[in-house]
């Protein structure tokens, strides 16, 4: 059983003090009084009260210091201000200072119980609305938090999703130099040295990984080119030539449907273009050209001049940038160049050693 709602009577007056008293334990409240503001107070400091009711006209401190005082001690008891007819503007002034109703005096018992139903029906309202603001912002926290866990679950399925990508595409890049390339770790070479320019001119994700995608896949296309041609020692014949510049459109084909190499395969197919439109296989000029196959062909020729081959050894990086610099505007957007030789010779370095300590680890785990 629920206890009783506690009230609490104020009033100067015994008789209005008894005959509320009497009234309200009748209809189950249990009832304590006061016969001022100052007792009054002293007793909702000591007590719970759900509810107060308070005359308005008393000495030592009226209704009005009163309510404010109980305000600040027990925000949430309601209050019931009595008042004569005459008071009845400072009655509606004490609502406004949070009494929920008042009553003109005379009264009858059955107006005061109403009343009094009325305001804590009033309480009980409020009360459950904090209660279900509560338990409803605890939820939203609960969500909110399973919903960051889920998502952090999957950003990780992601992010291994993409390592996985990424482990697959090198396997094949790797796999593909060793039909062709007469230098160990090519395409990652050239792929990293192609972020590098790219970082360096401000490029950011999600483009970085499209264009370090299109740069190690550039080659893909040689799957389709058959070995006599590929693996020739001598020169080729103009018809082998020919047979040969089909690779970056056999890549393109290959490399279609797959969604996440959309952009990367854009460079594959535009790998061999020239800044000055000499290059194929569809004879594109200067911005025309994707930005990752510029600065390909840049990182593509230091990869090659700065790497052993059979007839030479490497050459110096000066010897590269040299080179570059020379057909700028010609072979080379010149502001790929530009930002390529503001690359140190070290980092360029840094970038080599970094990559072929990898290769070496794939090649041990492979043997």
């Amino acid at each position: 059983m629920p206890e009783p709602t506690h009230i609490l009577i104020v009033d100067d007056d015994q008789a209005i003090r008894d005959l509320l008293l009497e009234g309200l334990s009748d209809s189950g409240y249990r009832c304590d009084t006061a016969c001022d503001g100052v007792e009054g107070l002293k007793k909702v400091r000591t007590n719970g009260f759900q509810l107060v009711v308070s005359d308005i006209d008393m000495p030592e401190m009226d209704g009005v210091n009163l309510l404010q005082e109980f305000k600040k001690v027990r925000p949430d008891t309601e209050i019931i201000m009595l008042t004569g007819v005459v008071d009845v503007e400072i009655a509606i002034q004490s609502m406004r200072l949070g009494a929920c109703d008042y009553l003109t005096k005379p009264f009858n018992l059955a107006e005061v119980r109403i009343t009094v139903e009325r305001a804590l029906e009033k309480q009980r309202l409020l009360r459950e609305n904090r209660e279900y603001q509560k338990t409803l912002e605890m939820k939203v926290a609960e969500r909110t938090a399973e919903l960051s866990r889920k998502n952090r679950e999957v950003e990780e399925l992601f992010r291994r999703l993409q390592t996985s990508y990424q482990t697959t595409l090198e396997a094949l890049a790797t796999a593909l130099d060793t039909r062709d390339t007469e230098t160990l770790g090519h395409s990652l070479r050239v792929a990293a040295y192609t972020v590098a320019v790219a970082r360096r001119m401000g490029v950011r994700e999600p483009d970085l990984t499209d264009i370090y995608r299109g740069a190690l896949l550039h080659d893909v296309g040689k799957i389709g080119i058959p070995d006599a041609i590929l693996r020739k020692p001598g020169k080729l014949t103009p018809e082998e030539w020919v047979e040969m510049r089909r690779h970056p459109e056999i890549g393109y084909r290959i490399l279609h449907g797959i969604n996440f190499l959309e952009a990367a395969r854009e460079i594959v197919l535009s790998h061999q273009e020239t800044y000055d439109g000499s290059g194929y296989p569809r004879g594109l000029k200067g911005k025309d050209i994707p930005l990752g196959a510029r600065i390909f062909a840049v990182v593509d020729t230091l990869d090659a001049m700065t790497s052993d081959r059979p007839y030479r050894k490497a050459l110096p990086y000066e010897a590269a940038r040299a080179e570059i610099l020379k057909f700028s505007g010609a072979q080379f957007d010149p502001e790929v160049v530009k930002a390529f030789l503001e690359i140190p010779d070290g980092e360029w370095a840094e970038i080599h050693h970094r990559v072929m300590q990898d290769v070496l680890v794939r090649s041990q785990m492979h043997f």
